[in-house]
């Protein structure tokens, strides 16, 4: 299988159906290769510099950990357990092996 090829369906199962999925054709061989010594020496995957390229070209946000801590916010704020003690996942998993 061609690393093209072997490209497309690594990118086609991640997606699944999850996060919009880009693909850029007749990308120009100089700036691949700057992508990827760039990815290298941020120590990301290549896909990972361009997210923080196009972040930074487009000037949004692109640090994951502060999208987390919104999200991680958010999730508190909404209270889904509607005021009551959750169970100690711990305890339910200990439980089930049990049975």
């Amino acid at each position: 299988m061609t690393r093209l090829l072997h490209f497309a369906v690594v990118c086609i199962l991640r997606n699944n159906g999850g996060m919009p999925l880009l693909q850029i054709r007749d990308l120009p061989e100089h700036l691949h290769r700057k992508l990827v010594s760039e990815a290298a020496r941020e120590h990301r995957s290549l896909s990972q510099q361009a997210i923080a390229v196009l972040a930074k070209g487009l000037e949004v946000e692109a640090d994951p950990r502060a999208r987390r801590r919104r999200v991680l916010d958010e999730i508190k704020r909404l209270n889904l357990s509607g005021g009551k003690r959750l169970l100690d996942p711990v305890k339910l998993i200990r439980e089930d092996r049990n049975r």
